[in-house]
Order: C-alpha cells, then sequence, then structure tokens
C-alpha cells in the first residue's frame, strides 16, 4: 500500500494511522473531513472491523458519512451524542498556538461545530501545514445565499481596518456554479496572505450580516499530530506542554484499502 501513494498522502496516512490510536471502547468520536481525514475514517474502520472496537461517529459531512458507513462505522448525529469524547480532522493551516485554517473542503461549519462540542479535538496534518502566520490558504467564510454579493462587499469593506496583506475576495465555484454547502449556502474565500491578529478577525467576520461562520479555528485544537513520509509523527500536545515522535509500521496496513 505505501508503494502506491504519493509522499503527501503518506505522511497524511501516518499521522491518521497514529491517530487513531487515541479512541478507545465506548467513545463518541467527531470524524473530520477532507483527504487526511479520509485516512483517518478508514483506519478507524480497520479499527472496527480487526478489533471489534466499539464507537459511535459524528461526521462532519455526507463524504464522511458515506466512508464511515463504507469501513462498518456506527454514526449517530450530534443531537444524539449531545457531547464528544474526541474529534479528529485535518487543517489546511496551522501555526504555533495550534490556530488552525479550515474549510478548504467546505464542511467548515459543521466541523467547528463538532469540534467545539468536543471534550478534545486532535489534527491530523503533514509538515506543509505549518505556518508561522495563518493566510497563506485562502480562508473561507460561508455565507447564506441571499443577499451573498452584499455580504461579500461588506467582508470587503471590513478588512480594510484588519492587520492583513491581501483583501480579495472571491466566490467558491465547482465548475461553473457556486459551490454548495450541506447546509444549502455558499462559501467566499478571503485570499489574505497574512493574518497578524486570527482572534480579531475571526470576531469580525462573524459580526457581519450574512455570515454563518469563517474558517479560523481560535483554542479550539489541543494535539497535532504531523506526519512525514517516513512514517514518523510528530506528537505535540498543547495542554502538557511536549512533543513526541513515534513512527508508523506502512507494512502492516498493506491491505487496509483493498475493498475500496
Amino acid at each position: 500500500m505505501s508503494g502506491a501513494l504519493s509522499p503527501s498522502d503518506k505522511a497524511k496516512f501516518a499521522a491518521a494511522r497514529r491517530a487513531v490510536d487515541f479512541v478507545d471502547n465506548g467513545m463518541q468520536v467527531g470524524l473530520g473531513t477532507g483527504s487526511t481525514a479520509a485516512w483517518m475514517v478508514r483506519c478507524l474502520g480497520e479499527r472496527v472491523r480487526e478489533e471489534g472496537l466499539k464507537i459511535k461517529g459524528v461526521p462532519t459531512s455526507t463524504r464522511t458519512a458515506d466512508l464511515a458507513r463504507e469501513v462498518g462505522i456506527e454514526l449517530i448525529t450530534l443531537d444524539q451524542a449531545r457531547r464528544l469524547d474526541l474529534t479528529i480532522d485535518g487543517a489546511d493551516e496551522f501555526d504555533a498556538e495550534f490556530n488552525l485554517i479550515k474549510g478548504g473542503g467546505g464542511a467548515l461549519l459543521q466541523e467547528k461545530i463538532v469540534a467545539t462540542a468536543s471534550d478534545q479535538m486532535i489534527v491530523i496534518t503533514d509538515p506543509s501545514k505549518e505556518v508561522a502566520k495563518l493566510g497563506a490558504f485562502p480562508l473561507p467564510v460561508e455565507v447564506i445565499p441571499f443577499g451573498w454579493q452584499t455580504t461579500m462587499a461588506l467582508i470587503e469593506e471590513a478588512l480594510e481596518g484588519q492587520d492583513v496583506l491581501g483583501r480579495d475576495v472571491t466566490l467558491r465555484m465547482d465548475g461553473d456554479t457556486p459551490f454548495v454547502t450541506d447546509e444549502g449556502n455558499r462559501i467566499l474565500d478571503l485570499h489574505l496572505k497574512s493574518i497578524a491578529n486570527p482572534r480579531k478577525l475571526a470576531m469580525m467576520l462573524n459580526q457581519i450580516a450574512g455570515v454563518v461562520e469563517n474558517g479560523l479555528f481560535i483554542d479550539i485544537c489541543d494535539i497535532v499530530l504531523i506526519g512525514n513520509v517516513e512514517g514518523e509523527v510528530e506528537i505535540r500536545d498543547m495542554g502538557a506542554g511536549t512533543t513526541e515522535t513515534d513512527v508508523v509500521d506502512f507494512a502492516v496496513n498493506e491491505n487496509i484499502f483493498a475493498d475500496l
């Protein structure tokens, strides 16, 4: 399996494989969305099938829900769970304080709701996602369809007072039509290049009429797992203030995805 993966996928898989070791029997687990989170869902499904792990998952998108059912993970809604033990998800960027930009996959609203309903959030990633300052990756902002152009103009105006290097705002497209989230909303991508004060920006954006949520995750992530192409995983724990390194054996997992 490892030989068929790109270097980027090897790094993502290593982080995902190590992350599922944090999941214990009886847990209610938030399941993230995106390419890295998909590896995690598949690895978690392997534990369910091979070890008889008993968990209940809360997916953050229809894509994740479909994959989780395919690999045998029992699903419940967040309303049924009320509170989650753990959420495992990817990130588009993270900084030294574990502030994140998320939403590249278009599921930021459900991802943030699920993450904040969890006792702990683990982010799985590769070294390319670590930045000194957030903002190189376009910041997604979910807005309702009604008056979205007015909302975009309000955002552009408000950005004039923010300490950012870029202020271009674009509507995310899906081919020739606007991208539509699971909630039927639109996504505006803010090309900011560098964000000096993510907390201030997040608060400002959510005060604008028409904005549903933004992709800045502040004070939500607890642990970051950074995988690399050799199977090494760096485990950074914000609460404990520790950094450890572990190794994932790719060979053990040669047939995990043979049926997918």
